[in-house]
Parts: C-alpha cells; structure tokens; sequence
C-alpha cells in the first residue's frame, strides 16, 4: 500500500449566505498523517466530506494524486472512510462486513478470503470474524470499520472523529495502534477530531481550523512551542494570559509592565512585529504553565514576582498550583511545578516567588485572536 499526494486549492463551500469552509489551500504529502484540528463549526468535517465527496465545494479544486476528482463520485476515488458511528451492517459477520468493499470491486474470491483474513489480522481481530457487529465491544467495532476501510489497500484514508465515542483509555491505546498501522503501511491519512491530545499524539502535521480557514498549520512541536496567533496558543494546550502594558526595549528582548511594581522581559517580538510597538500599548503575554517556576518568598531572586498561592493539587510526578500575582486583579496563573522528596511542595495560602521563562513569553495583540 502506498499513499498519494492530496492537493486542496482554493477550496470554499457556502450553504446560502452561510461560509463553512472559506478558500482553504493546502497540501498533503504521500504517507503523511495530518490531522484537521478544530472546535465545532470550525469547518474541518466539512473540508474531509468534500475531499472524500459527499459533499460537493462552491470553489475550488481537489487532487488525489494527478488527477482533479473535485467532481468525482465518493465511490470512484479510492480513497477509505472510517467515522465515528461506526457504520457496520448489522446483519453481515465482521468477516463480510470487511469483505464488501471487495465484493463491490468484483475482486475474485480466492482473493477476497486471503485479504480480509490479513487485514482482520492486521487490527488484531483475527479469532473474530465470525461474530456480529453487536457482539463486539465499542473498540472492537472501530477496529472492523478501520479493517473495512483498509482492506482495498486505498492510497488515502479519511477518518471523522473516529474515536470520539469510546472511552479515554481505550481512546489512548487506539491513537497509538493507528498511528504504527499507518506508519508500517504508508497510507495518506487525514484525520478530523476537535481534541488536541489526539492530535498531538498521532500527527506528523496538524491543521488548527478556525471560521472556515486554516488558522496555523505546521509539526505538533512547532504549533505549542511557536503559535502565530492567541487562538491558536489557547487552543493547542493551556496557556495562560496576561494584560501588560509595552514599556519598549530593553537589553535582552522587550519590557513589558505586569503591576504597578513589576515587570517581564520579553525576549520574543510581537510575531515579528516589534517595530510596530509603541509605548504605552496594551498587548497580551501569555507564557505555557510548565516554563512557570515557585520558589519560597524571598528566595526567588530579583526578577522574580510576588505571589500567593489559591490552590494547590498534588498529582505525584508534579503539582498544579493556581498562584495569584500580588497587587494584580485577574484570574490566578496555572502553573505546572515539578513534584520530588527534593521539591518543596506548596500549600494553600503560602507566599511565593514567580520565576518566568523569558524565552517562553509570547506577546500578543490586546484585543482579537491575534
């Protein structure tokens, strides 16, 4: 099995004065794995459906591989679909049930039997095949549906939330199975879901969508690490916000005040826009909880920042500290502080310092998604 380059240009899709999906362009790379990430209404389900043509675009053009199939029947595209409800026949074997699109395709029996037994195989239902859709677990069920869609050996498989319905473990142990079976293949996958756990975990690139359009598109390191925008910074992992207020240059970056009584400096620009600051602007610093650190008050050293802290939960490996900013009115900072027999773990109530990681500070326009 190979994959194919899948090539989406200028693609837009209105349903009356309704934009779903509003001039899209992108690119994916034979034996890649990209992932449509997107809350509801963001128009990711929409894009997949007119790739997979169930739902015709307003504009645009469409490629699996060389050919244009923009107006190409779903059933003429050779392309797999796997969705969240599973879509089984209730009335077939899991064996007949992966063998239909074969049988559709009028490949030979002998065939048939030999693909379906590799492919059931391939997604560890082999003992399975005998028994009915209803006899299978939720996971189990999902696997037959996957087995379905591979099993004609599609250059391009299409999947729609398909682990939405199961549990969080489950969901967990399939992200992984799925993403070895599509490396070990190398069948193009696009893969739609709204959770960014998923899509961190199974994607080579991710697609944030947003209003219809491709807010950032790029590796999963780089979108956490370098978002271009706050939608996407919020959106990929949690993020805190901060009003500040530019105060200008400083030696190593950008000043910026917090308090009254305190100050960041800023060693990245405003997306590389720092020329167009100017004293006295209100901008947004938003910094990860995990390039935050708590020291004990008064050990934190001269950059640090007065706190208390509002909340304290212990979960082992490390603790989550919600801290607020002493002579600062807003919502407390979330905070990720590693947790050891070394490590000092903090209460409710107890007076800190706050150390940030200038280097980990994103500055962002004060109004918008910017």
């Amino acid at each position: 099995m190979k994959g194919e380059r899948v090539g989406v240009r200028n693609i837009a899709k209105h349903y009356g004065p309704i934009t779903a999906v509003d001039n899209v362009s992108v690119d994916v790379n034979a034996g890649e794995f990209l992932s449509l990430l997107g809350s509801s209404g963001s128009g990711k389900t929409t894009l997949l459906m007119m790739i997979a043509g169930f739902e015709l675009p307003t504009a645009g053009v469409i490629k699996i591989g060389a050919c244009d199939v923009t107006h190409v029947a779903p059933n003429k595209r050779n392309v797999g679909m796997v969705f969240q409800k599973y879509a089984l026949f209730p009335h077939m074997s899991v064996r007949d049930n992966v063998a239909f699109p074969l049988r559709m395709r009028k490949i030979d029996r002998a065939q048939i039997e030999r693909r379906v037994e590799e492919t059931l195989a391939m997604v560890q239902l082999g003992d399975y095949g005998s028994r009915a859709p209803a006899q299978l677990s939720g996971g189990q069920q999902q696997r037959v549906a996957l087995a379905r869609a591979l099993v004609f050996e599609p250059p391009v498989l299409l999947m729609d939330e398909p682990l939405g319905a199961l549990d969080k473990k489950l969901r967990e142990q399939l992200q992984i199975e799925i993403k070895a079976l599509q490396q070990r293949l190398g069948v193009t996958v696009i893969y739609v879901t709204h959770d960014q756990e998923e899509a961190l975990t199974m994607s080579d690139r991710i697609a944030v969508m947003s209003r219809g359009q491709i807010a950032q598109i790029g590796s999963p390191a780089s979108l956490y690490s370098e978002p271009t925008s706050a939608f996407v910074a919020e959106f990929m992992g949690k993020m805190n916000f901060l009003p500040v207020e530019y105060l200008g240059h400083a030696e190593s970056g950008l000043k910026v005040r917090l308090t009254d009584k305190s100050t960041l400096n800023v060693t990245r620009s405003l997306n590389g826009r720092a020329a167009e600051l100017s004293p006295g602007l209100e901008l947004r610093a938003a910094i990860r909880p995990e390039n935050i650190s708590v020291a004990a008050r008064g050990s934190g050293g001269p950059d640090s920042i007065a706190g208390t802290v509002e909340t304290s939960i212990y979960l082992g490996t490390h603790q989550i500290l919600l801290v607020n900013i002493d002579g600062r009115v807003g919502p407390p900072l979330h905070i990720q502080a590693p947790a050891s027999n070394r490590l000092p773990v903090f209460a409710q109530g107890d007076a800190v310092d706050i150390l940030f990681q200038a280097d980990a500070i994103y500055l962002f326009s004060g109004r918008g998604d910017q």
